[in-house]
């Protein structure tokens, strides 16, 4: 197996790219992935990233929240995060935020909470997962 970055991550949407200008809950997203031969990857890590296309007006402001039953949210402790959640406003136009997360609830997902604009903004997020305890990483 050659040594990759494909071999070690996935990658999964959270919020889809949409033209946004209300507040809205990203899809979850598992931690545990059920992989190739019934094998259940656990994935150690994860980063959110947040890319912008063309924001008009608004302000959109990006939280992790996090989950350990898929049911009962709560954001996610400061400490468990790398670097700084973002907040998208019409000067953030084609733009990508990265932001780690440490924790080990099994959920996670992307919120934003949009102070209104007639317009809004282009924007979508996804969860990046690695160090898996399996590899390498199952795509099915």
């Amino acid at each position: 197996m050659k040594r990759s970055v494909y071999n070690h991550v996935r990658a999964k949407a959270t919020l889809a790219i949409a033209t946004r200008n209300a507040t809205a809950n990203g899809t979850a997203v598992d931690r545990q992935l059920s992989g190739a031969s019934g094998t259940n990857e656990w994935f150690a890590s994860a980063t959110l990233l947040v890319h912008t296309g063309t924001v008009t007006d608004g302000t959109h402001a990006i939280t992790l929240e996090v989950s350990d039953d898929n049911s009962n949210w709560t954001a996610a402790a400061s400490g468990d995060v790398q670097g700084t959640l973002p907040s998208i406003a019409a000067a953030n136009d084609d733009a990508l935020y990265e932001v780690g997360y440490t924790g080990t609830s099994r959920y996670l997902r992307a919120v934003t909470t949009v102070t209104p604009g007639a317009t809004g903004g282009i924007y979508g997020a996804s969860i990046l997962l690695g160090f898996p305890n399996v590899l390498p990483v199952s795509r099915t």
